[in-house]
């Protein structure tokens, strides 16, 4: 007993301070892109041919960056001149709407405008069913992580568990295979109502590089309904853990106030 304490003791404690306190990101981490619009070429598409995806579009209005379809994989910012396009440290890119992920030059918030009765029922407990859909287990395990004791995701009264019977919700990963196509929808139905869904990365959200393969659905959003978008490949876990808690009101919706239990 005597040595556990002590170990106790040189450990102190390792468990982040988020979201009372800021995030300590990694120095490569790469989060919400800004477009400097001054920066661009008339009639340049160098980003768009660059992204692997299809996730840039141009236009007379410039340029915009489809979030659900990115993968945050820079060749848009190498291929075009120097800060037209810049990828920030904002990690707070969770969204209720499919739409509120594309971003433009006009250097908006992500909306975050989750619905009310969600945060008044799920609030203080919300327990999920994590569901592989053909991931490649990059998103699985950034999941995964906030069950460790650095993220310690219990604290905020949200866990996953075994059967969707005992689920709020489910929180699917993967681009959706055809092969996992009826499983998604039965376990979808297998939770009681009312039921969560939340997509995590970009393949959940728009079938990731796979994305017009036949053999996916190009995300969760072709088979069921989704309240959550989290983007990402994969998102960083305090891009998750970020959006789970604006999910169920316990960060308030202007980004910065955290609110006690």
């Amino acid at each position: 007993m005597i040595k556990t304490l002590r170990a106790r003791w040189r450990q102190k404690q390792r468990t982040i301070a988020f979201p009372q306190g800021e995030p300590v990101l990694p120095e490569l981490f790469r989060g919400r892109p800004e477009i400097d619009g001054s920066r661009c070429a008339k009639g340049c598409d160098a980003c768009a041919q660059s992204c692997p995806t299809g996730a840039i579009q141009t236009g007379e209005s410039g340029a915009q960056i489809d979030l659900g379809r990115c993968l945050f994989c820079l060749d848009c910012e190498s291929a075009c001149a120097p800060g037209a396009i810049h990828f920030t440290r904002e990690y707070r890119l969770a969204t209720a709407k499919r739409e509120d992920l594309t971003v433009g030059g006009d250097i908006k918030s992500l909306g975050r405008a989750f619905n009310r009765r969600v945060q008044n029922l799920f609030g203080r407990s919300l327990k999920l069913r994590q569901v592989s859909a053909g991931g490649c287990n990059a998103c699985e395990a950034d999941v995964n992580v906030l069950n460790t004791i650095v993220f310690d995701l219990g604290r905020f009264g949200i866990q996953f568990v075994a059967s969707p019977r005992h689920a709020d919700g489910l929180l699917i990963t993967g681009p959706v295979t055809q092969n996992m196509r009826e499983a998604l929808e039965n376990t979808y139905l297998a939770v009681p109502a009312p039921r969560l869904v939340i997509a995590v990365g970009g393949c959940a959200i728009a079938g990731g590089p796979f994305a017009d393969n036949p053999e996916v659905t190009n995300g969760a959003p072709a088979t069921v309904p989704v309240n959550l978008f989290i983007p990402g490949c994969p998102p960083h876990p305090i891009t998750i853990l970020d959006g789970l808690l604006r999910l169920v009101g316990q960060i308030e919706e202007n980004g910065d106030d955290w609110k006690k239990i």
